[in-house]
Order: structure tokens, then sequence, then C-alpha cells
């Protein structure tokens, strides 16, 4: 083992032991205070979010009622398909779409990714259907309701 080598080592071990004594000074006893915010954490997540369910323009096929706005966001009522447009949200954030019955939804992947992603949405152990899509620009989400019954998708403001 050369001499060079023998340093780098004894440097990492120096700053393992380094980084566990800070781990353990900074550890706290009890439960924890869940109003207290993940402290400095919380830079890590800023600029995260829902999209402003506002931001989002709605074309059905075949025409359906016109959108509602409600305090959950907007309810959108459709037949068989219908195209969702989000303008752009100037940074990555999450379209929450929330329905009661089965339904699927087809969105082009965030970032430079040339994918297109499709998920058939199905309902939770709480019996409400829902999906999350990733979209960080001018963005089109595709609805498709399965057998063309008629489905109802809220999108969400979280």
């Amino acid at each position: 083992m050369s001499g060079r080598q023998k340093v780098l080592l004894i440097a990492l071990a120096v700053l393992l032991v380094v980084l566990w004594v800070v781990a353990v000074a900074g550890q706290r006893d009890g439960p924890g205070d869940p109003s207290a915010g993940p402290g400095p954490l919380a830079r890590l997540g800023r600029g995260a979010g829902a999209v402003d369910p506002a931001t989002v323009t709605v074309a059905c096929v075949p025409p359906a009622a016109e959108p509602t706005a409600t305090a959950d966001g907007v309810v959108v009522g459709f037949g068989a398909t219908c195209r969702l447009r989000v303008a752009d949200p100037g940074a990555l954030r999450t379209l929450v779409l929330r329905g009661a019955t089965p339904f699927e939804v087809t969105a082009r992947a965030p970032g430079d990714a040339d994918v297109t992603v499709t998920d058939e949405v199905t309902a939770g152990p709480d019996g409400a259907t829902v999906a999350k899509v990733a979209v960080d620009r001018e963005t089109e989400v595709v609805l498709r309701c399965p057998g063309g019954g008629g489905c109802t998708v809220t999108v969400a403001r979280s």
C-alpha cells in the first residue's frame, strides 16, 4: 500500500468517526414533536407541491358537462376520453387526480426523457382511485374511462 493510499484511508476513517460523533450528538430522546416540522430538511422539498387546478384546461370527447370548481379542486366528468392541458408550472410539480371509479391516465415523463407513461388507476384500500403525475413543463394528460361508461375525476389541490 502506497503512502497516498494510507493517507486517504486514514482521512476516510477520520471522516466516518466525525460523522458518527455528529449523528450521536444530534440524537434526541423521546417521540419528537410532529408540529415542529422537518427543520433544515424542509429546504430539500422547497418548490415541490401540487399543480394548481386553475392552471389546467379541459377538453373532453364527447363533450361533457363543464368542469366544476370545488374546495377540493376541479371536478371533471367525461364519457370516454378527456384531455387535460397543464400550463408550465415553472418547476417539478405533481398533478393529483382523484376519482371514485377506475380510470386510465397517460402522460409524458418529466425531464428530457422521450417516454410516455400509461397507468390503469384502480381503487386503493379506502375505495378511492388516485393518480399522481409528475409535471415539469406544459404537458398534455389523457384520461380514459374503461368501457366508456363515464368517469368523474377531480384535479385535486393536494
